[in-house]
């Protein structure tokens, strides 16, 4: 089905993993950082880029769902 894509090496290390996070939490947190990003995680993202972008686009949904949820809480909640 996926000819390219191997499940198993599918964030096998810890650079594509830590790519992946700080990709992840700058979307669910769209606030600025309190301190900015240091230059090894830089590098980890310019190497790992692709997992910078999955995490940030799965962030983005799961931040979708969260505003969605908080907003049927307050509509129920007030009406």
């Amino acid at each position: 089905m996926f000819k390219g894509i191997k499940p198993k090496t599918f964030l096998s290390t810890p650079e594509e993993r830590h790519a992946f996070l700080i990709g992840y939490f700058e979307s669910v947190c769209p606030w600025p950082a309190a301190r900015p990003i240091c230059k090894e995680s830089k590098n980890e993202i310019k190497g790992e880029y692709h997992y910078y972008l999955a995490g940030r686009a799965i962030g983005l949904i799961a931040l979708l769902f969260i505003l969605f949820g908080i907003a049927c809480l307050v509509k129920e909640v007030l009406l």
